[in-house]
């Protein structure tokens, strides 16, 4: 074990950093620290801001004084090297980067952090091809399943301009889901809160349950196929999840999911060649921090995703 923090440390918060959750506070402060072991040290109370327990979601305020203890990992959750095959093919999936910030279209299976028996995730293996990019961090996060454009920063005060557009709702994202049967053009909007929950086997899901976090997707029809939908999604909100769960709400699953999908329906989808959840972020708008500018990226579908469309019947 190797001692990366090694003392009892006490910050106080400035204007940049206010309204940042304390857990994504944590994540940055602790670099290569996975993220179960930052939410281990919340969990136990052993992180105090202004001498109390707070939960992961509790927003910062400038002024408040944050008790970080000492952390301890093993070795091996060191950066990989970037002449790993895995790492070094990320480079292949940049599609837009400058001085302040950078976007990828990441591959399905790829977790965007190292952590539960993951020698490494996707920020570890940007900070590895990108080392003097020193305050690299991700903007927002994808499931490990979905694919797609995601946004990275490599300055702090990059991070702050764009996490102001997600919680002013001005950065736009669109995803592409293929989901069963035929969504009904009607069906525009769907609004049913989200409420996270822990299995007994650890495993995490989300419901919808009127007790849940307020939530809204927005949807049209991109393409119709005889046994299935492909849609574009807008989420306005970024819950856990929303996309897979608001269109089984709405009573069309998407294809291939492990955790919210259909059986019946993944084995036809399968049978037309399809091998992962079909959810893709297609695109990615947003003011560019620095010039102000408006940036739009658009993520090429993998070819795993092509194929099956290929192999469907269009109506």
């Amino acid at each position: 074990m190797s001692m990366i923090h090694q003392q009892v440390s006490f910050h106080t918060i400035d204007a940049g950093h206010e309204q940042q959750r304390i857990d994504n506070y944590l994540i940055a402060q602790l670099k290569g620290i996975p993220k179960s072991l930052v939410y281990r040290i919340l969990r136990k109370g052993e992180v105090r801001v202004n001498k109390k327990r707070v939960k992961p979601d509790y927003k910062l305020k400038a002024g408040d004084q944050v008790r970080i203890p000492p952390v301890k990992l093993p070795e091996q959750t060191a950066l990989p090297s970037p002449k790993l095959t895995q790492v070094a093919a990320l480079e292949s999936h940049i599609l837009y980067e400058d001085d302040v910030l950078l976007v990828l279209n990441k591959p399905s299976g790829l977790a965007v952090h190292g952590g539960s028996g993951l020698q490494f995730g996707l920020i570890e293996g940007l900070r590895a091809l990108r080392p003097q990019a020193k305050q690299m961090e991700l903007v927002h996060r994808l499931d490990r399943e979905t694919s797609g454009c995601i946004l990275v920063a490599k300055r702090r005060s990059a991070l702050r301009h764009l996490h102001q557009q997600l919680r002013e709702k001005s950065m736009q994202k669109r995803y592409l889901a293929l989901v069963r049967g035929q969504w009904q053009a009607h069906d525009k909007v769907v609004t049913a809160p989200l409420q996270k929950n822990t299995l007994k086997s650890g495993e995490r899901v989300v419901r919808v349950d009127a007790e849940g976090k307020p939530s809204e997707t927005r949807f049209n029809i991109a393409q119709r196929y005889a046994e299935a939908t492909l849609v574009n999604a807008f989420p306005v909100t970024g819950r856990t999840h929303q996309i897979r769960v608001h269109t089984l709400h709405a009573g069309h699953p998407i294809a291939m999911d492990p955790k919210y999908g259909d059986q019946q329906f993944d084995q036809i989808m399968q049978e037309r060649g399809l091998q992962r959840l079909f959810l893709h972020a297609a695109s990615l708008t947003f003011q560019h921090p620095q010039s102000e500018k408006l940036i739009s990226i658009d993520a090429p579908l993998d070819n795993n995703l092509q194929q099956t469309l290929a192999a469907l019947t269009a109506i």
